[in-house]
């Protein structure tokens, strides 16, 4: 009876063996493209989340909101994964190949530089691309409204709360992408990626890439009257929402979590399951 799926041991060899060698190894022209394109693509799941979910609540409450809004943000990485794009945050994985000594640490940080950097161009390109659209003036600059109350959350967070959430949330994305390489069918992989991006949404953890364009989104935003007015925020309630609290409030602690919850809590303990314990038999 065939098996529809790899087993845990038998990812964790694809990934070191094959897949993480291969991306580090991948030219830097492919990997700015590709990197462009998955700051698009989680763009785009972030977009539809914010068009979807801006006003579920008064309807249906605000755990139905996230749950709703966490299944569509899925679309992001499925893009990523199905379509074919470099993510960091999924690329985090790549450090189970160094442990196997198969790359160096040097090729680790160095992928992780290229895409990220290209992560961060995908998803300005999207929200500039979202912002002239004008498509935040829908439903009377509510969409809009909505986009600039999760920006300011988001910087308004301390550094241990985006730390954190940037663990939860990298582990589950990290999971998603473990699993879908585990799935031998597209409809597996689309399945394996759903619930646990679902969870990380839903349950409000911060994912690095997606908060590029939720962020600077708002910060876009916060240049136009309609919108603040809209979202009930006083001008001093955003004084965090700029390139400063961007940066410092979000980024640097998100991603600093994001490569604990994907590099640490997937990618090497993983590696001391299944792949260290094979070194050690004579």
């Amino acid at each position: 009876m065939a098996v529809d799926c790899r087993t845990p041991a038998n990812t964790a060899e694809k990934l070191s063996k094959s897949i993480c060698v291969t991306k580090v190894n991948e030219s830097f022209i492919k990997l700015i493209i590709l990197g462009i394109f998955a700051g698009v693509f989680i763009g785009f799941g972030a977009q539809l989340a914010t068009m979807t979910g801006h006003d579920m609540s008064g309807y249906f409450g605000v755990g139905i909101t996230k749950l709703v809004m966490g299944i569509v943000f899925s679309v992001g990485l499925v893009l990523v994964v199905i379509a074919g794009a470099e993510l960091f945050t999924g690329n985090n994985l790549v450090i189970i190949s160094a442990l196997d000594k198969r790359i160096s640490w040097g090729k680790v940080l160095n992928h992780w530089l290229i895409v990220f950097v290209a992560n961060f161009i995908g998803s300005m390109l999207i929200v500039y691309l979202i912002y002239y659209s004008g498509l935040w003036k829908s439903a009377d600059h509510e969409v809009g409204a909505f986009s600039l109350k999760i920006a300011n959350a988001k910087v308004n967070l301390s550094f241990t709360e985006a730390l954190i959430r940037g663990i939860l949330c990298n582990w589950l994305v990290c999971l998603a992408v473990w699993m879908a390489i585990a799935s031998r069918y597209v409809m597996g992989k689309i399945l394996a990626i759903v619930f646990p991006v679902t969870t990380f949404v839903a349950s409000g953890f911060e994912h690095s890439i997606a908060n590029i364009f939720f962020i600077f989104k708002g910060i876009l935003l916060k240049s136009q009257p309609a919108v603040v007015k809209a979202s009930g925020l006083s001008m001093e309630s955003l004084s965090n929402l700029n390139w400063n609290g961007f940066i410092f409030n979000n980024l640097i602690p998100v991603t600093i979590g994001n490569i604990i919850g994907g590099g640490f809590f997937v990618a090497f303990l993983y590696w001391v399951v299944y792949l260290k314990p094979n070194k050690d038999v004579k």
